[in-house]
């Protein structure tokens, strides 16, 4: 595996030096059901607040791992914006691009697992401060100073968000810097507007592609993984870290290399955030000059560490944490 590591084409993304990690999109706190069944049509135990909001999570773990990191985000003057603020800023986030709104309240994500596993939500984002982010002083001046963009499509559900990414990605590449692109984005949305198109543009932007299972079909156009893998690198995507949930994950480069690194055996308690956690981890470490090889054992553990608790970034862990976890929890066969 170190062999193949050492063969791969030089990554395309712009060193941790030259400026912070950058993401934007939505902050939220989830508040969790604590009996598994179906909805919240009665009475229930809870647990949360938790900071939360997919962005979020990944610039923590971008953080906590030790690398530059920021984000662009809108949340209300209440208390579950201030936790959201205090935890991310605990853990080295840049956070003077977190717009604070007056009238609209913090985002929220209620959640309850059914016995399989899977889960109901209900959300408020769309009538949240989430949607008010906006070019701000404070979040052009950020851009003015990074060096990598990471978007997440999560980010379309959030009007006018579209073209602050654009003025992002515009300012971050005139310095040098780069763009990875995690492809988390409900396939409904994907018919909506101009979605598509900006989804596609954002996929051919990509010097880093993160999707999770059928995003990477969804992102080339083809089925089949080994044709979609060459159609996302004729179209220009630099590298391409596929997760694979509790199949563990493969890095393609362009030159034909495949990494392949198995899953961490964990007992799982909330799978909220694993992909998050792995993407924070795997971008702030091939920006501080890893090898994929090592970049994705790391980001492998990430995501395993995070599962294994309750809350969406509970398991954020920092380099040291995550070495501890790798040496001692044994992976899957």
């Amino acid at each position: 595996m170190a062999d193949a590591s050492a063969r791969l084409t030089p990554s395309r993304l712009a060193p941790d030096g030259l400026g912070p990690t950058v993401v934007i999109g939505e902050i939220l706190v989830e508040i969790m059901a604590v009996e598994p069944g179906f909805g919240f049509l009665e009475p229930l135990h809870l647990v949360g607040p938790y900071p939360s909001g997919a962005p979020a999570i990944f610039i923590d773990q971008c953080a906590r791992i030790g690398g530059r990191a920021a984000i662009v985000a809108c949340v209300g003057d209440d208390d579950f914006g201030r936790i959201n603020i205090r935890r991310l800023r605990k853990d080295g986030v840049d956070v003077s691009a977190i717009a604070v709104s007056p009238c609209l309240p913090t985002g929220s994500a209620f959640v309850r697992y059914r016995g399989d596993g899977t889960r109901d939500f209900v959300y408020n984002i769309a009538t949240s401060a989430a949607a008010e982010i906006g070019p701000t002083e404070a979040s052009l001046a950020l851009f003015a100073r990074a060096g990598h963009l990471h978007v997440m499509g999560t980010a379309f559900a959030i009007p006018g968000v579209w073209e602050l990414i654009q003025q992002a990605m515009e300012t971050i590449r005139a310095r040098g810097g780069s763009v990875s692109f995690d492809p988390n984005l409900r396939k409904e949305l994907l018919g909506q507007g101009q979605t598509h198109q900006r989804f596609q543009a954002l996929v051919d932007s990509a010097d880093l592609l993160l999707p999770s299972g059928g995003e990477l079909s969804v992102a080339a156009g083809v089925d089949g993984e080994a044709e979609a893998v060459a159609a996302l690198f004729a179209r220009g995507v630099g590298e391409i870290a596929l997760k694979r949930g509790g199949r563990g994950s493969t890095v393609f480069a362009a030159d034909g290399t495949r990494i392949d690194c198995p899953a961490f055996a964990v007992a799982e308690v909330d799978p909220t955030g694993a992909g998050d956690c792995f993407g924070g981890a795997y971008v702030a470490l091939r920006r501080l000059g890893l090898a994929p090889a090592e970049a994705l054992t790391y980001a492998n553990a990430a995501g395993a560490r995070n599962v294994a608790v309750r809350g969406p970034m509970e398991g954020a862990g920092s380099r040291a944490e995550l070495e501890a976890f790798i040496a001692a929890t044994d992976r899957v066969a």
